[in-house]
C-alpha cells in the first residue's frame, strides 16, 4: 500500500514508531531507577542501619511499572500521511489525535540530541501558524525522518501556492 491511501475499509494506513524509541526510554528507566534504588539504599543503610537500607526496593517496583507503562505509550504512538493533512496519534488514557493540513505548515524541522543520535533516532516537529497544533513525531529512523520532512515541505508548498 502506497503512502497517503486507505486500507480497505477506508481509514488512513497508520505507520507506528520503530522500536529504537521504546528502547532508549527503558534504558533510560533502569538507568534512573537503579540510581535512585542504590543511592537510597546507600543513604539510609548509613543513616538507620541495614534494616532501613530495604526501603531502596520500592524503586524496582518503579521500575517494572514503567517498563509496562514505556511500552504502552510507545505503541499509541503513530502517523498517517493523507491526500490533504497528516494525522498523528498519541495516548493511551487521554487519545490525542493531532490532525495537520499540508497547506497549514509553515516550517518542518528534523532535530535529533547526543542521545537519539547515539540510538539513531530521529524526531519531525511540524510548525504551524496556530502553536496549538504544533506536532511532533519522535523515535523517527533518520533516514525516514528526512523523506517525511522533504515530502511534507513538498506538500506545505504545493498546498500553500493554492491558496
Amino acid at each position: 500500500m502506497e503512502i497517503g491511501t486507505t486500507g480497505e475499509t477506508g481509514r488512513p494506513a497508520w505507520v507506528g514508531l520503530p522500536g529504537g524509541l521504546l528502547t532508549l526510554r527503558r534504558l533510560l528507566l533502569v538507568i534512573w531507577t537503579l540510581l535512585l534504588a542504590t543511592a537510597t539504599a546507600v543513604l539510609l543503610g548509613v543513616l538507620g542501619g541495614p534494616a532501613w537500607a530495604a526501603l531502596g526496593a520500592p524503586w524496582l517496583g518503579v521500575l517494572a511499572w514503567g517498563w509496562v507503562m514505556l511500552g504502552r505509550n510507545w505503541r499509541s504512538w503513530r502517523y498517517a500521511e493523507r491526500a490533504d493533512d497528516l494525522l498523528i496519534s498519541r495516548g493511551v488514557l487521554w487519545r490525542q489525535e493531532t490532525v495537520v493540513p499540508y497547506g497549514r505548515m509553515q516550517l518542518v524541522e528534523v532535530t535529533s540530541g547526543p542521545l537519539e543520535r547515539r540510538f539513531g533516532l530521529a524526531s519531525v516537529q511540524l510548525h504551524t501558524a496556530a502553536a496549538a497544533t504544533d506536532a511532533k513525531i519522535p523515535g523517527l529512523v533518520p533516514a525516514e525522518a528526512e523523506r517525511l520532512r522533504d515530502r511534507l515541505t513538498e506538500l506545505g508548498e504545493a498546498r500553500s501556492a493554492g491558496l
